[in-house]
C-alpha cells in the first residue's frame, strides 16, 4: 500500500535504510512514514531486518509492530539485500539521493538548508558505522542535522523523523 499523498511520482519520496540492525528503529521509521504521509516506499537493505507479510508472530514482524503500531502495514515497502545495486538503479531512474550522516566534511550540507529536488530518495544507516561509504560516494547530496550539544549524532530514527518532516515542507511548493 501507498500513502495518497506519496502517489505523485514528480514528488516521489523513496527510504532506503542501509544496515539498520535495531527492528524498533525500522519500526519508528515506518510510523514516521506513515504519519509524515509523503513517503512513497520504504527500501529495506542489508542486515536490515523486515517484517514478514502475513506472519505477525514472527520474531521480526513483531518486534518491527511494538514501534511501527500496524504502519508497515500502510506504507509500501520492499527487502532489497544489495543497497549499492539499488541506490544505482534509482540513480539511472534520475532519482536523486540524499544520504543523511553526520557532519562528515565540507561537502554535506545542513538538511534545513537543502532544496530537495525530487523524486527522491533519502538513506540512513546503521546506527554506529553510518551509511556506508560507497552509497556516501554515489550520494548527489550528503546532509547532516546540527548537533548542539555534546553527542555527535542522534538516534537513526529520530534523525529520520526530523529530516523527513523537514522534506515533506517541500513537497508542495
Amino acid at each position: 500500500m501507498t500513502n495518497s499523498s506519496a502517489k505523485n511520482s514528480t514528488k516521489s519520496i523513496y527510504i532506503i535504510c542501509d544496515n539498520i540492525r535495531s527492528l524498533y528503529n525500522v519500526g519508528s521509521i515506518f510510523r514516521t512514514s506513515d504519519g509524515a504521509g509523503c513517503v512513497t516506499k520504504i527500501y529495506l537493505t542489508g542486515m536490515t531486518g523486515y517484517p514478514k507479510r502475513g506472519d505477525p508472530a514472527w520474531t521480526q514482524t513483531a518486534k518491527i509492530a511494538k514501534t511501527s503500531l500496524g504502519a508497515e502495514k500502510f506504507v509500501d515497502w520492499k527487502y532489497v539485500k544489495d543497497p549499492m545495486k539499488l541506490v544505482e538503479k534509482l540513480k539511472e531512474q534520475g532519482i536523486k539521493i540524499y544520504a543523511l550522516e553526520n557532519n562528515i566534511g565540507s561537502d554535506t550540507e545542513d538538511y534545513s538548508k537543502i532544496k530537495y529536488k525530487f523524486p527522491m530518495a533519502l538513506v540512513v544507516g546503521h546506527e554506529v558505522k553510518g551509511i556506508k561509504s560507497e552509497i556516501i560516494k554515489l550520494a548527489d547530496q550528503c546532509i547532516f542535522i546540527p548537533m548542539r550539544g555534546k553527542k555527535e549524532s542522534l538516534n537513526v530514527a529520530s534523525a529520520y523523523a526530523i529530516a523527513i518532516y523537514e522534506i515533506s515542507k517541500q513537497i508542495n511548493k
